[in-house]
């Protein structure tokens, strides 16, 4: 295929210059076209005209996920509502679903960089891509499959759950990428191995959306089905959806699409910036986004930057890999922790599979305590569960300075999910 979807920049400087312009353009268009933007510009005393430098979009205000949902059902619309071809929305685990409108130019933006990310996963357009994930109102299952068209691979749009039906696939119809959570590769890659599928099957690649995948749980779908390679792809419904970026086949770093949106890491509590290297909030703000643009939208995502470019030649910046939210972080005897940073420290132990649960309970003594429920691999040995259960205690206590108590459980013995996987039980009184 020889159609690129990449930017053509040649330079940072070439980028910064595209950034500049976009986001004149985004203050200029919220400000003229959304009477919320209006007045938030107005309240803090900035004006399209004061965007100078990309330096200047620390004089912007912040939008938040409130925002949306106190706009509701047509948050941060700036176009007229005649310009609207499509609606699409969050989950909606707490009070009103976020709903995000689109444009037919907002439509062709998301699905051009979506089909980038294909680009970036090296496919090409003989590719047979199994998407199983979800439809509906929400972003995922339409972006992935439109996307895939767009690119020019064969779109098998089963789909979340089925089971069965998706091992059916794999097998007649020779899958050979799939698009899931992390969790649902999990469970396919367990029911391949248990259904002894593997040599039937021509699956290369899979790509993970919507959950944080461990390097142990990486390892252990990749050894499951003999994959060539696995990628991250982040996205929101806020920002298009899922797309936004990918980690390319060197794996230094998840590659984000500089060209339509400018990232900030800041810290949660003082909004400033942190250094690269350290975890910071993913701040975003849309270069032109017509029908919802967004302006410095805390995600309460949780990432590092990372400061160099990558060995791959691609000139587009990176990311870490997402730690978590803000939101979700944990407090535990004083010390903050974030889920992600025991996916971290369970990955650099022997033997110990990527499965696991969380449980933080409060005790009649009014202390908290940490048990950490772990799955074993397959064929370990039984009479080293102690062994491994005091290997992670000295790697949790090292790692995040917290102690914990380790139950290790046989293979298999967690529960298993087709969408993501629940690890964080907090059972203290709230």
């Amino acid at each position: 295929m020889s159609k690129t979807f990449m930017p053509s920049f040649k330079d940072i400087k070439k980028l910064e210059t595209h950034q500049l312009t976009g986001l004149q353009w985004t203050v200029n268009h919220a400000y003229q076209g959304s009477p919320f933007y209006r007045k938030r510009l107005d309240d803090a005393g900035v004006s399209p005209e004061d965007i100078h430098t990309l330096n200047d979009i620390r004089k912007l205000p912040f939008t938040t996920a409130d925002d949306l949902r106190e706009g509701y059902p047509f948050p941060l619309l700036s176009v007229a509502l005649s310009q609207v071809v499509r609606i699409h929305a969050s989950s909606g685990t707490t009070g009103k679903r976020k709903v995000l409108a689109y444009t037919q130019k907002d439509i062709d933006d998301w699905l051009h960089f979506f089909a980038r990310c294909y680009e970036m996963a090296e496919l090409t357009d003989v590719d047979r891509v199994q998407i199983a994930v979800g439809y509906g109102i929400w972003t995922a299952g339409f972006g992935f499959q439109l996307g895939c068209e767009k690119f020019g691979a064969m779109a098998l749009p089963v789909g979340p759950g089925n089971v069965d039906m998706q091992c059916q696939f794999l097998v007649d119809l020779q899958t050979t990428v799939m698009c899931c959570t992390a969790s649902m590769g999990l469970l396919m890659a367990e029911e391949v191995n248990r259904r002894k599928l593997k040599e039937k099957i021509v699956l290369k690649k899979m790509i993970f959306g919507s959950e944080r995948c461990s390097d142990a749980m990486r390892k252990r779908i990749k050894e499951l089905l003999g994959l060539e390679d696995m990628f991250d792809i982040p996205g929101m419904t806020e920002l298009y959806g899922p797309g936004t970026g990918l980690d390319c086949p060197k794996h230094e770093g998840i590659h984000y699409w500089a060209d339509y949106y400018i990232l900030e890491i800041l810290d949660p509590t003082t909004l400033e910036p942190v250094p690269a290297g350290e975890i910071g909030e993913m701040v975003v703000t849309s270069l032109c986004k017509e029908a919802a643009p967004l302006i410095r939208y805390r995600t309460r995502d949780l990432t590092r930057a990372i400061d160099h470019s990558c060995s791959c030649g691609n000139i587009l910046p990176m990311h870490d890999r997402i730690l978590g939210r803000s939101d979700d972080m944990i407090i535990f005897r004083a010390v903050n922790i974030y889920p992600g940073q025991i996916d971290e420290v369970l990955s650099t132990v022997p033997d110990a599979n990527c499965e696991y649960q969380v449980h933080l309970d409060r005790e009649e003594d009014g202390k908290d305590y940490m048990t950490i429920r772990l799955e074993c691999c397959e064929g370990f040995n039984p009479s080293r569960k102690q062994e491994l259960a005091k290997n992670v205690q000295e790697e949790i206590k090292k790692q995040i300075m917290v102690s914990c108590e380790v139950d290790v459980v046989d293979y298999c013995s967690l529960p298993r999910s087709e969408r993501k996987s629940k690890r964080f039980f907090d059972n203290r009184p709230q």
